[in-house]
């Protein structure tokens, strides 16, 4: 048998992921998906008076996936929407003891879901969701 690279923390995640499934009357839902590894992920957010009362996910992906989800969800839960966008991909690698570099990428997406979910929730309250785009790194080229 290989070294095992998850930490005991990804692999109950994996292995019992909490929060599962959709939330019918959600708030907000995110979907996000990583066309190179194919790993897609939709959160749902319910949300009162600004605090996050429920999150559940479905994701479709790599262990790494699930349980990056799972922990996201676990993390948002009763938490504010300022707190919730101060989570980052590296909060949650460190929540599950660390995620191997070639899986960073999950936790990443992870964040993403997050960030859509509340996004799709301020476009249904008439705020501006601008503050939660995933920061974009251009990669246009300019002609010359």
């Amino acid at each position: 048998m290989a070294e095992q690279p998850y930490s005991e923390k990804v692999m109950d995640h994996f292995l019992h992921p909490r929060n599962v499934g959709e939330i019918p009357d959600a708030s907000g839902i995110g979907n996000v998906g990583n066309p190179i590894c194919g790993d897609i992920m939709r959160m749902y957010l319910k949300i009162e008076n600004g605090i996050i009362v429920d999150a559940k996910f479905k994701t479709f992906g790599c262990g790494a996936a699930i349980s990056t989800s799972s922990m996201v969800t676990e993390m948002v839960k009763g938490k504010s929407i300022e707190e919730a966008l101060k989570i980052s991909n590296k909060a949650v690698a460190e929540a599950l003891g660390g995620l191997p570099m070639i899986k960073m990428h999950c936790s990443v997406l992870a964040e993403e879901a997050l960030k859509s979910a509340l996004a799709d929730y301020y476009k249904k309250i008439g705020k501006d969701p601008s503050a939660f785009e995933p920061k974009k790194e251009s990669h246009e080229h300019h002609e010359h």
